[in-house]
């Protein structure tokens, strides 16, 4: 695997780490804050981050397919593991198994 593969393949990794992270955050922390203790801060701020956190995600799961030339499928699977909560770090696993195949 060339350098520019290994790097883009760490930060989808760190990237999907911060992402989860965030996306774990907001779902168990900031909506219980918003809709049962009434403070609704807690969600405008970690909802930005998590979005901005998610955009970069996507740029990072289609930069490393693109040069780790993954299938459709593959892409597929890594894109909806933001969507799924834990999703992420099964994929951080995988990737740090066999970046090539996860």
């Amino acid at each position: 695997m060339n350098p520019a593969t290994e790097k883009s393949i760490k930060q989808l990794r760190w990237i999907g780490n911060a992402e989860g992270i965030s996306f774990l955050v907001l779902l168990f922390i900031s909506m219980p804050l918003k809709y049962i203790f009434d403070y609704p801060v807690a969600v405008k701020y970690n909802g930005w981050i998590h979005g901005l956190l998610f955009i970069i995600y996507i740029a990072a799961v289609l930069r490393a397919a693109y040069l780790v030339r993954w299938n459709y499928l593959r892409v597929g699977i890594a894109l909806a593991a933001s969507l799924i909560p834990f999703a992420t770090f099964i994929l951080d696993k995988r990737l740090g198994k066999n970046p090539m195949l996860y």
